[in-house]
């Protein structure tokens, strides 16, 4: 049988998925990061190990991974000429490389056009009408990912300071991050000079988890990240009954607070992110894969 790959990677690992020409997915490998703009040589090594672990878990020789046509979705395609230089050195017969963005929008969205917001640590938005395609954000945390779980860190970090000088009024949240910092806003400053988003990230939670509790400084901050969101998803000029699907880590408990007209909006993602690089795979490259052999 003919075979392609659909490949996701990302910052903190790379998935594989093996399939068939029309893409039956007959094995999956996962490895670590691939982000090409962080570690361009690295990456294509995690590439090259999901996709081998992916033909061993179907029983098939990864000899014939030269043989095997990809779609990657990968971090960082969107600066530089990294993209250029991986398709160079990867060994599959053709290869398709396009940001983690785009597998993702055609896993959720199918055949539909509509929208995704990705929300995670970062933040990046993308729409689909007919043959036209608009990306906006994902240029990182120091000027971009607004709306992101690092932004919402940061800025609860900011709250707490503003607490502690008595600028803002502070509540039962600031007090919390304050305990986390032994009553010291030296380490807070110290914390946020060394660290990087992820880190800032990890404080998110606490903001969805004392809104919940109706805490006043959490509703500021979720106010803010919610105005930075939409502000990015009116951009994409989204017409009544297009679809719009919430992806990342803090799709779910984003997705709440979300204005009626975007709630209205909203659909589960039909597929996840490698599930849109499979299809992709299959429709670019269903017949030119080699076959391969058990």
């Amino acid at each position: 049988m003919n075979l392609v790959l659909g490949i996701d990677g990302g910052g903190t690992s790379c998935r594989a998925a093996l399939a068939t020409a029309s893409g039956d997915v007959v094995g999956r490998g996962k490895s670590g990061p691939a982000n090409i703009m962080t570690d361009l040589d690295g990456a294509r090594h995690n590439i090259v190990e999901a996709a081998r672990l992916a033909f061993v878990e179907a029983n098939l020789d990864p000899g014939h991974i030269p043989d095997t046509s990809a779609v990657l979705g990968l971090a960082g395609t969107n600066v530089g000429g990294y993209k250029q230089q991986l398709e160079a050195i990867l060994p599959f017969r053709r290869s398709l490389v396009e940001s983690d963005a785009l597998i993702a929008m055609n896993g959720a969205l199918g055949d539909h056009d509509g929208a995704i917001a990705i929300i995670g640590t970062g933040s990046i938005f993308m729409s689909r009408k007919g043959d036209a395609m608009q990306t906006i954000g994902g240029w990182g945390f120091l000027l971009g990912d607004l709306g992101g779980g690092a932004r919402i860190g940061r800025d609860l970090l900011q709250e707490t300071l503003l607490a502690h000088d008595d600028i803002r009024p502070g509540s039962a949240l600031t007090q919390a991050v304050m305990k986390k910092f032994a009553g010291d806003p030296r380490d807070i400053v110290k914390f946020g000079a060394a660290s990087k988003p992820a880190d800032f990230g990890t404080f998110a939670p606490m903001v969805f988890d004392h809104a919940g509790k109706g805490d006043p400084v959490a509703a500021r901050v979720l106010q803010r990240a919610v105005g930075d969101l939409e502000e990015a998803l009116d951009a994409l000029k989204l017409e009544p009954g297009q679809r719009l699907c919430l992806l990342g880590g803090l799709a779910g408990l984003v997705a709440p607070y979300m204005s009626a007209r975007y709630q209205a909006m909203m659909h589960a993602p039909l597929q996840d992110a490698l599930g849109g690089a499979v299809t992709m795979a299959a429709r670019l490259f269903g017949n030119a894969g080699a076959p391969a052999h058990a």
